[in-house]
């Protein structure tokens, strides 16, 4: 197989008849089966090329045939394969983008330095700065001895970059440099402009340098933009791959990481992406401390809890369907509430007795509502533009109910996220602390609900109970009532739900033990009803006592010791990436 001669050139010239000249490049590069890329614009040409040594030399003889790239320096490097796949020739509005008026690299340029005497002024220690002006992922494969980073993920970052750096450089004598020179014909010019006045450009870039002077005063490779990835100081092609996503050059270490994986992501993006999750993890956290202090619910308010008439209350009176929807309130108290007129329709007091008709949207109205203190510090361990992942403490209701409002999981969250409605994907008890999922759309929801409904998703939870089990492996699939309690809990029932939990012991300590619960089904209370149900109720449960009998509190008071019961890990299918994920909230108890 021929050698392959990699091609790399530019020149800022006024163009003309643009078109003419992108179809005749075209034509004559397809005609000798040379790969790349040209690209042509008002202000010049800047190409890369790739084929064998007798198309490239052609190509080159015909190009200079045109006056205006009579004198253009080509830089060249061998290869054994092509690193381009195809052609492509394009018209843009510049050659190398920096988005700036006013520079002329023809008419204006910043001086040069020449790869020989750059190398003469750090053989003799002179004092320069030598300024890359390429992109952080470049530079990371390799630069000059001491070279400065200008900082940028993209060359049109540039100026802004400048304008960060410290007043005492405009003194300093300054060398810029990039692969192949065209980066500082613009930005050389554009630093003289900004009154660094002792700037220069190194001619032909890192590429002439090391076809030069070889690999002294550098360290590393040098990155270039074809699928060689990278080329040494002896312009040969090295084995560093490229990601896909990030665009980072992956040495030997990277591609071995357990965070690669080809065409998804690779240690560069999933440290970068780590650092912004954590600082948008950050900004969450202020966001929540600024309303939580002081609780929404503790400044009195007028509460207007909605309560929408189903079919089963279809013509039934105002007063069976309060006393239907099995609330905290008695018969006696509802009736006192519609006398004060409490309860009410569009604005409108309505009276006990009152006919009701399916559809219509009734609110209980209670003014000066003070609600009971929580545990609102919410951990942020997750957040991506899909779906959100949250410790929750306890004692925290996740959603308004009995007498709970804006002290919910589910209010804190719409303060922290103004602009979503976030979905909570399922339950948490007020009193089990842990893992919780919630989605950022409707769409994704849509896709992540289904699968805590189907079972699919994996939970482990970790209980403190009071006893010993006998086995170090239980389970229990006793049934669960339909109906809940006056309290709003739930019992044993042979005839209600199918539930299932398997339980494994952890460890024994004295008349208590640590116990992993894997609930199979999702009922409500189903690891609090097994494990009392097994005679090992939960430490701490108000309702779900150890001595067999059933409490009257269901959420615990915020001073109180804690329900040991946590949400330590779940996993599912990411919703839009597909993939089985994981997540775990530290155990407290």
């Amino acid at each position: 197989m021929a050698e392959i001669v990699n091609i790399a050139a530019y020149k800022f010239v006024a163009l003309d008849e643009l078109e003419t000249r992108r179809s005749e490049l075209r034509e004559h590069c397809s005609r000798l089966d040379l790969k790349g890329t040209i690209l042509l614009a008002p202000e010049g040409i800047n190409l890369f090329l790739a084929g064998t040594r007798v198309a490239i030399d052609e190509f080159l003889s015909s190009l200079r045939s045109d006056l205006v790239f009579a004198d253009m320096e080509v830089k060249e490097s061998p290869g054994d394969h092509r690193p381009f796949t195809r052609l492509l020739v394009r018209i843009k509005k510049e050659i190398i983008a920096f988005g700036v008026e006013g520079i002329d690299p023809v008419n204006r340029p910043a001086p040069r330095v020449s790869a020989r005497e750059l190398k003469a002024w750090l053989d003799e220690g002179k004092q320069v700065t030598l300024l890359d002006t390429r992109n952080d992922y470049e530079i990371a494969l390799g630069t000059f001895e001491g070279a400065k980073a200008i900082g940028v993920d993209e060359f049109r970052q540039f100026p802004g970059a400048v304008d960060q750096l410290p007043a005492v450089t405009k003194g300093e004598t300054i060398v810029t440099f990039c692969t192949g020179g065209i980066r500082c014909e613009k930005a050389a010019p554009y630093m003289r402009n900004a009154g660094f006045e002792n700037v220069y450009q190194l001619d032909g870039g890192i590429l002439k340098y090391f076809e030069e002077c070889g690999g002294e005063h550098y360290q590393g490779d040098c990155f270039v933009f074809d699928q060689r990835v990278s080329v040494d100081s002896d312009l040969k092609e090295t084995d560093t791959a490229q990601c896909f996503v990030c665009q980072a050059a992956l040495g030997r270490e990277d591609l071995a990481s357990e965070n690669y994986v080809p065409g998804k992501t690779c240690p560069h993006c999933w440290r970068s992406s780590r650092e912004l999750m954590q600082g948008l993890l950050e900004e969450r956290r202020i966001a929540l401390e600024e309303c939580i202090d002081p609780l929404p619910g503790s400044i009195p308010y007028e509460n207007r809890r909605p309560m929408c008439v189903n079919a089963r209350f279809d013509r039934a009176s105002a007063i069976d369907f309060l006393v239907g929807m099995n609330t905290i309130h008695s018969r006696e108290d509802w009736l006192d509430l519609c006398a004060r007129g409490a309860v009410q329709m569009n604005g409108r007091p309505i009276g006990s007795d009152e006919t009701l008709r399916a559809g219509m949207r009734l609110e209980h109205v209670a003014p000066a509502t003070v609600e009971p203190d929580v545990n609102p510090k919410i951990e942020f361990l997750h957040e991506d533009e899909h779906i959100v992942v949250l410790s929750k403490p306890a004692p925290l209701p996740m959603h308004p109910c009995g007498r709970f409002n804006r002290n919910t999981f589910q209010f804190l969250l719409r303060a922290v996220y103004p602009n979503l409605k976030i979905r909570p994907a399922h339950r948490l008890d007020a009193n089990t602390s842990g893992v919780a999922v919630c989605s950022k759309t409707r769409a994704v929801a849509a896709k992540l609900q289904p699968q805590f409904e189907r079972g699919t998703v994996k939970k482990k939870y970790l209980a403190l109970v009071h006893g010993v089990p006998a086995s170090d492996e239980f389970e229990s699939r006793a049934g669960i009532s339909r109906e809940p309690t006056a309290v709003g809990g739930r019992t044993i029932d042979p005839d209600g739900l199918d539930a299932h939990t398997k339980f494994r012991v952890i460890t024994r300590s004295g008349d208590r033990s640590l116990i992993e619960a894997l609930p199979l089904t999702g009922r409500t209370n189903q690891i609090r009803l097994h494990l009392w149900h097994s005679g090992h109720a939960i430490v701490g449960d108000p309702l779900y006592l150890p001595d067999g009998n059933m409490g009257e509190q269901q959420t615990l008071d915020v001073h109180a010791a804690p329900m040991c019961l946590h949400a330590a890990e779940l996993e599912f299918i990411h919703p839009m990436s597909g993939e089985r994920v994981s997540f775990q909230a530290p155990r407290i108890f």
